[in-house]
């Protein structure tokens, strides 16, 4: 019976084509919202494997992160901003946990998740969140989770106040514009925990900094960060 089900599979995309959210050709039957060459092509940082990498020194001096990574470089045009565009603006919140999967993969081969106990993402105000649907750092991480057999949290660190988009800020104007917007409720769940806080887009890291010194404050609690790209200024 599977002849008939390719069939049908094949008339379906002939009114409505699958497209990869990457580069816009068209998806096999076996691709799923990318295809075969962009998960190939699109240029992996290697991050986790380099303790000293740009991403890590983001955070030197500013607060206190064992380690940071990213999977990819958010330049203009380049697939993976595609991805991410889609995802955050399109609301294919799919592919934030495929490439949350992919990720994870790697990060869990490498090591880099060997001493991690919960992954929280980096949490959107409710009202925001509403208006998307979801919260795409919530995807990626779910994502990540499954890849690596780790809890993710969702409850402990909230948004409480909501605040201008980043873009086109200074990094002065970026970390002004998140100081002091996130709290941490029900400590003890994360207490005594690594945890790895998961972004979509790290560019001066004031979004992560403001979450890692929140989380911080708990005392006995320790901080990684991962990204889906990174967008060097």
């Amino acid at each position: 019976m599977s002849y008939i089900y390719d069939f049908w599979d094949d008339f379906i995309s002939l009114l409505f084509p699958r497209l990869c959210y990457a580069c816009g050709n068209y998806l096999l039957r076996n691709e799923n919202l990318i295809c075969t060459e962009c998960y190939v092509v699109i240029p992996r940082t290697n991050y986790h494997n380099e303790p000293d990498n740009p991403v890590a020194q983001l955070f030197w001096g500013r607060c206190m992160i064992e380690k940071a990574a990213a999977f990819s470089y958010y330049n203009k045009g380049s697939r993976i901003r595609n991805l991410i565009h889609n995802m955050k603006y399109k609301g294919i919140r799919e592919i934030g946990y495929e490439m949350g999967k992919i990720y994870g993969t790697s990060l869990k081969a490498s090591g880099f998740m060997n001493d991690i106990d919960v992954i929280i993402p980096v949490p959107l105000h409710p009202s925001k969140k509403r208006m998307r649907g979801f919260n795409q750092s919530e995807s990626i991480s779910m994502g990540i989770g499954e890849a690596a057999i780790l809890p993710v949290e969702i409850q402990s660190l909230i948004r409480v106040t909501v605040s201008a988009t980043q873009t086109k800020r200074s990094r002065y104007e970026r970390w002004t514009n998140v100081e002091g917007i996130f709290r941490v409720v029900n400590p003890g769940t994360i207490t005594g925990k690594h945890i790895l806080l998961v972004d979509d887009v790290i560019t001066t890291g004031s979004t992560i900094e403001a979450c890692t010194n929140e989380l911080l404050k708990i005392g006995n609690v320790k901080v990684s960060v991962v990204a889906l790209a990174y967008a060097a200024i």
